[in-house]
């Protein structure tokens, strides 16, 4: 009972902190953009997100003609489904899922984010829908592959697959000093993972058509929406987790924040990335270049850093 009522209220919670992340993304791109942002409902604009949300859940829902109508519907759930079993590892006092293979368990669940794409783009019955699941799909694809051998890399280095333990080791220092190149890696395999700017392709919201979810709306791109950004925020923790002084404080929250704004600041300042680019920094960069962190710190990193911390 003490797990479902805990369930509950990280779901409500996760739904709240997403609101009030789009309002701070917003007001942040008005800063850069030389505006207020939201500032008429509340005040300072805090009521705008209870505004959007209560006008999206009042739109009429719809359903393309022709199209398959039990996976249109069925497929935002399961997006959202997946992007908050993410959280079950969340280090709670009281943990749904306190495991020591949570890395594993992680990488399961974000491999599987691919098949509500597919689903979305072929349920639509449109050739726009369907060109950008493709794209989404081969992105998504290609930088899980990456991601994967440099998340792996870090926990070759705890020798541990719970990412809990990486707060044992960044008790007295912050791993990003040490291992910088690989947050460089992981956060630019994270911003192609969770499709934000440079890399939003399969989207690509400021254009006409945005891609696989082009035939959504109301409470369905609701649903698209909160996936999309709880996965956003549980990637930063995840981020805090492993490069930063990670305890339960409000510093934990301030280095989310503050990737937050990095990440609104990348997506303010670099344009949007060519498709056959975007696979060939993957494929001819990055992925060497995990190979090779992972193999250095297989063999070479390790006894030492075990050494330094435990002797």
């Amino acid at each position: 009972m003490t797990s479902l009522i805990l369930l509950i209220l990280v779901v409500l919670l996760i739904m709240i902190t997403v609101a009030f992340m789009t309002l701070f993304e917003r007001k942040i791109m008005g800063l850069f953009h030389y505006r207020k942002g939201p500032n008429k409902l509340g005040m300072f604009g805090l009521l705008q997100p209870f505004s959007d949300a209560m006008k999206l859940f009042s739109k009429e829902i719809f359903f393309p003609f022709k199209s398959n109508l039990y996976l249109y519907f069925v497929s935002p759930i399961l997006m959202l489904m997946l992007s908050l079993m993410m959280w079950m590892i969340y280090p709670f006092m009281n943990n749904i899922m306190d495991m020591n293979l949570s890395t594993l368990y992680f990488l399961c669940i974000m491999s599987m984010g691919v098949y509500p794409l597919m689903f979305m783009g072929w349920s639509s019955s449109s050739v726009f829908s369907m060109i950008g699941a493709i794209r989404s799909i081969a992105q998504s694809i290609s930088y899980e592959v990456t991601f994967a051998i440099t998340l792996l890399s870090m926990n070759n280095v705890i020798s541990s697959l719970n990412l809990m333990n990486f707060t044992i080791y960044s008790k007295y220092m912050n791993l990003l000093f040490l291992f910088y190149p690989i947050f460089l890696a992981l956060l630019i395999n994270m911003l192609a993972e969770i499709n934000r700017t440079p890399f939003d392709l399969s989207e690509s919201e400021s254009e006409l058509v945005s891609g696989f979810n082009v035939e959504y709306g109301e409470i369905k791109f609701t649903m698209i929406f909160l996936s999309e950004y709880s996965m956003l925020i549980f990637m930063m923790l995840l981020i805090s987790m492993i490069f930063f002084n990670f305890f339960f404080s409000y510093m934990v929250f301030l280095n989310m924040m503050l990737m937050i704004f990095l990440i609104t600041w990348i997506r303010m300042t670099f344009p949007r990335i060519r498709y056959d680019k975007l696979m060939f920094l993957c494929w001819f960069y990055i992925l060497p270049f995990s190979l090779l962190n992972y193999m250095l710190f297989l063999f070479c990193l390790k006894m030492p850093f075990d050494m330094f911390f435990f002797n």
